[in-house]
């Protein structure tokens, strides 16, 4: 405000249109400053039931409203520099005093355009941006304002009459200036109004994601922006293999690592690939994934050029052996059409063996379902730790429960192991100290041995 009188009172004093054109570019200063104000006001709203996308928006439009007012204020300093260049002559009275509060606006548009700048860096407004961008040019227009009533200043006092002609020469630098602005901020305004894609975020946040463990592509970025904040929307391949657990956890470190980048309100929709160099047992489980099915104990192994594969499958107990066994043929023929395992005129086609068990969900839970076989389980405790010699890697077992549970003698128990043997080993002994337990107590339906190393009993 104190700016916009300084000029007015200056236009009045010397009659100098460049300095009128400056009183009216600083007025659209003051016009543009409330609307930025209002406009970040609102755009700082949270999103509701109306705008899910916020109000950043209101920034933008608040633009386009100064783009239009720049304009008009230069087609107006357009056509009263032409006036006075061609058809009147203006007296103009020039003075060091108008230079010097000249000199001292220009020297408040730095301090403030600085400022601003500094300030739209730190908070991503596009508002504040277009403001800062707008104050900054009001440095050079009051410099050519400055030297083109030196310029008539000289020429007053030198008697040279064409050098009165600079002033309105000086209007039309300033309104070059304001087209230029209103040329940039239009274009910004444009862009953002029609959801353009900020240069090369796009690139940058394609690059960076695909750098994130678990990754395996970034496709189909689409950013757009509404006011400080920006919007994205990526789709990433994961491997198909990886649970729903661990494709949620790419996802959140995915958002993190875009909003490290810019602020931004992240979309992550997952695409299951298989990775390059798949291995045949991860495929093989995200062909049964994809199919609602569970397997384990998956096993391979080659003779005489063909490829032998045996597996678990896990059913629904419900189902009767014909459903099971469709299920398990349409599987077993998807396996077929894995790279590799395939016949070739060098290897002959694979044998695949399922095998077929239910998917336990029945939990006994009825009075007097189950009871504790304390005798038995105290034989059994002593028969496994009696192996021990058989068996280096067992130290003792410990913790055996034995339960009658609907008809049925289930025995359970933790045995301590070397903790730096291999889980395949671990595995190979539990499952022999299971068979031994059966054969020497054939009333036991079903024998569970829990691993753990010595150190953590």
């Amino acid at each position: 405000m104190i700016l916009v009188g300084l000029k007015v009172f200056l236009a009045a004093a010397t009659g100098s249109l460049g300095v009128l054109s400056e009183a009216l570019h600083s007025s659209l200063d003051l016009i543009a400053a409330i609307l930025t104000w209002l406009s970040v006001r609102i755009s700082d709203l949270p999103a509701d039931s109306s705008h899910t996308y916020g109000h950043g928006k209101v920034e933008s439009f608040s633009a386009f409203i100064e783009t239009g007012l720049l304009l008009a204020t230069a087609v107006y300093i357009i056509v009263e520099a032409f006036v006075r260049l061609f058809f009147k002559d203006v007296h103009i009275a020039p003075s060091l005093l108008a230079i010097a509060i000249l000199g001292v606006a220009m020297g408040i548009d730095v301090v403030r355009s600085r400022a601003l700048a500094r300030v739209a860096r730190e908070s991503h407004s596009e508002a504040l941006e277009a403001d800062a961008l707008h104050f900054s040019t009001d440095v050079w227009s009051t410099f050519v304002v400055i030297l083109g009533m030196a310029t008539v200043w000289i020429g007053q006092a030198v008697h040279i009459a064409w050098l009165r002609y600079a002033d309105p020469i000086a209007a039309l630098g300033v309104a070059a200036v304001v087209i230029w602005v209103g040329a940039q901020l239009g274009r910004r305004t444009l862009d953002a109004l029609l959801d353009a894609a900020p240069a090369g975020l796009q690139e940058r946040v394609a690059a960076s994601v695909a750098r994130l463990e678990g990754v395996l592509s970034a496709e189909r970025v689409r950013v757009r922006r509404a006011g400080n904040r920006h919007f994205v929307d990526i789709t990433i391949g994961v491997p198909r293999s990886a649970s729903f657990e661990q494709v949620h956890a790419i996802s959140d470190a995915v958002e993190r690592r875009i909003g490290e980048i810019v602020p931004s309100d992240v979309m992550v929709h997952m695409e299951p690939r298989a990775a390059a160099g798949e291995h045949l047992f991860d495929a093989i489980r995200a062909i049964a994934g994809r199919r609602g099915l569970a397997v384990h104990e998956i096993s391979a192994h080659e003779s005489g050029h063909r490829l032998f594969i045996e597996m678990h499958l896990e059913v629904d107990e419900q189902l009767s052996l014909r459903e099971a066994h469709r299920g398990a043929t349409e599987l077993e023929e998807q396996i077929r059409t894995l790279p590799g395992v395939g016949a070739t005129e060098k290897n002959r086609a694979p044998v695949i063996n399922i095998h077929i068990e239910p998917r336990g969900a029945h939990i006994a839970a009825a009075e007097g379902a189950v009871r504790e076989m304390n005798g038995l389980a105290f034989v059994v405790e002593a028969y496994i730790n009696s192996l021990a010699g058989e068996f280096p890697e067992l130290i003792d077992c410990h913790e055996v429960r034995v339960r009658e549970v609907e008809h049925k003698i289930r025995a359970a128990c933790h045995c301590a192991m070397d903790g730096s043997a291999p889980i395949t080993l671990i595995h190979d002994v539990t499952a022999a100290l299971e068979n031994r337990v059966r054969e020497r107590f054939p009333q036991i339906s079903s024998v569970n041995i829990h691993p753990e190393p010595v150190e953590e009993r």
